[in-house]
Formats: C-alpha cells, sequence, structure tokens
C-alpha cells in the first residue's frame, strides 16, 4: 500500500505526456466517476457493516466538525499572513488583470459549473448513504473482505486518474513560473494550516494524532483520504478521513460569503484541494476570474501533493 500510489500516479502521469484525443479524456473520466462511485458505496457499506462505527457515529460526526472547522481555520490564519507579508493578492489580481488572465483560460466555468451541479453534489451523499444502508440491514460482516477488494480496486483507478489528469492539466504548472514562484507560499500555508488546525484539534479532542492530523492533511480531497485512511487504519479511522473533508468542502461553501471579508485568498484557503474541480466555481465567484486562476492552480498542486504527503505522515506518525 505504501508504494501503490507513487507507482499509480507516475504511470497515471506517464501516459497523459503526449496530449491524449478527447474521446479517450472522456473515457477516462467515466472511469474515475465509476472508480468515484464504487469508492464511496464501499466506504458507505464498511460504515455500515461495522457495529463499533454505527454506534460512534454521532461522535465521530462531532470530532469531524471540529477537526474540519479547525483546519480550515489555521489555513485561513496562514493563507492571510501570507497575503500581508509575501504576496498581497490584490495586486496579483491586478496584475492578472492587466495581462488578460483568468481561470476561463484553462476551464471552461460554466460547463465545469453544469457537470459539478448535476454530478458531484448529489451524487456522492447518495452513494454513500446507499452504501451505509446496504452494509446495515443488507450485508454480513464476513463481506468486509469483498470491500477490501474494492477499495484497493477503486483506489488504483482514482491514483491513476489523479495521474492523468495531472498530466493534462500541466500547463497550470506553466502560470506557477509566469506568475512567479511566491504563489506556492499559499498552497504552503494551506498545507500546514491544515496539519496545525488537525494537530490542535486531536489534541483537544484527545484522539489519535495519526486521526486527526492524517484527516485535516487531507485538504478536501476525501475519496482519496477517506480511503488510504481505511486500507491504512481500518473503517473507523477511515470514516475520519472522509467525513472530514466532505464536510471542509461543505464549511467553505457555507462560509464563502464571510471568507471573502477577511481577505481574498481566504475562500482559496477554504477550498484547498478541492479548488482544483469541486471548489473552483463557487470559490471562483466570489474572488473573480482572475483570482479563481489562483485557486486553480493551489488546487492542482494540493491535488498533486496529498496522495505523497499521506504516506509520508503515516510513517512520521506512526501505525
Amino acid at each position: 500500500m505504501t508504494f501503490m500510489p507513487f507507482i499509480c500516479l507516475a504511470i497515471g502521469v506517464a501516459l497523459s505526456i503526449r496530449p491524449l484525443p478527447e474521446h479517450l479524456l472522456k473515457a477516462v473520466d467515466w472511469i474515475i466517476n465509476a472508480a468515484l462511485i464504487a469508492l464511496m458505496l464501499t466506504i458507505g457499506m464498511n460504515i455500515g457493516i461495522n457495529d463499533s462505527v454505527m454506534l460512534n457515529l454521532p461522535i465521530i460526526g462531532l470530532n469531524c466538525v471540529v477537526i474540519s472547522l479547525s483546519a480550515i481555520i489555521f489555513s485561513v490564519l496562514l493563507v492571510y499572513l501570507v497575503e500581508k507579508t509575501l504576496l498581497p493578492l490584490s495586486d496579483l489580481q491586478n496584475k492578472l488583470l492587466e495581462d488578460k488572465m483568468s481561470v476561463s483560460q484553462e476551464v471552461d466555468i460554466q460547463q465545469e459549473e453544469e457537470k459539478k451541479t448535476s454530478h458531484l453534489v448529489w451524487i456522492m451523499p447518495v452513494c454513500i448513504i446507499a452504501g451505509v444502508l446496504a452494509g446495515f440491514f443488507l450485508l454480513e460482516e464476513s463481506f468486509s473482505a469483498y470491500l477490501d477488494y474494492s477499495l484497493y480496486g477503486s483506489l488504483i483507478l482514482l491514483y491513476t486518474g489523479v495521474g492523468i489528469s495531472l498530466g493534462t492539466n500541466r500547463k497550470v504548472f506553466r502560470y506557477v513560473k509566469i506568475l512567479g514562484f511566491k504563489i506556492l507560499y499559499i498552497s504552503l500555508a494551506i498545507f500546514l494550516g491544515s496539519l496545525i488546525g488537525g494537530l490542535l484539534s486531536g489534541m483537544v479532542l484527545g484522539l489519535p494524532l495519526h486521526v486527526s492530523v492524517l484527516s485535516a492533511g487531507g485538504m478536501s480531497y476525501y475519496s482519496i483520504t477517506g480511503a488510504y485512511m481505511t486500507q491504512t487504519y481500518g473503517i473507523e479511522i477511515g470514516t475520519y478521513g472522509f467525513m472530514v473533508n466532505v464536510m471542509r468542502e461543505f464549511f467553505t461553501v457555507v462560509f464563502l460569503p464571510v471568507l471573502i471579508k477577511i481577505s481574498k485568498g481566504s475562500p482559496i484557503a477554504g477550498g484547498a484541494a478541492g479548488n482544483m474541480d469541486t471548489m473552483l466555481v463557487p470559490v471562483t465567484k466570489f474572488i473573480g476570474p482572475e483570482l479563481g486562476l489562483v485557486a486553480l492552480i493551489t488546487g492542482v498542486l494540493l491535488t498533486f501533493f496529498v496522495p505523497f504527503e499521506l504516506p509520508v505522515l503515516a510513517a512520521i506518525l506512526g501505525l
């Protein structure tokens, strides 16, 4: 499991070194969506089949709320400090406006909005709930061995898909050079803020640090984080990885009107890795299409980073 993410990511990037035809990209997108649905169903069934997790679900849910909010708060705080000291985003926005650079050059925002609204917003929760109900009412605990195979297979497809997606979005990395490498400070601040939030909330809640820090370190990448933590630590801890990062996206959307009043970078800090896909549209609506490009760059960098970061954190914090 330790090397699998790296191998699959490398394969995905290698497959997309040469631009893939549009029909192949669409086929890859369908495969990734199918793997994501299978993963959500599997996580749901793993939760439903486990009596201990079901009994503790209210407590787990409350802990996840605290961890998620802490990760957002400290990410926002560190990004705010970066804005005030190293990278004023208002100045950068003016520069991008003058150079006529915006997120629209990289993605079709209207198409992205239609896609995310019609699919991920409702499919993922429905799959989780359906999985929980199926696991609780229909499946025996002995079925968990088959769920492990489903989990592992889904992860292989998702990691490979992430690699392909990163390869096809490599133009974003050129924007880092154009805008200056100070843009990396935003991603670093979000990462460190998430870890600090996970560390402190774990200490307050009395949770093992690998639970709170890894789940916060997922930075809204709920599918990979939940699956990795389930595969590594079991379903109860994996539930934290999933719920914390789903809640991060939910709370970010809810608090966007407040976050934008704090600073330009605060919505970006909340969205974290989700700025590559599900969070890009709502965040861009508040910060503008110019800084939407910054959000996209941040999301791509963090999405690339999370699969590498989780195994390293797991090794550091110990099993």
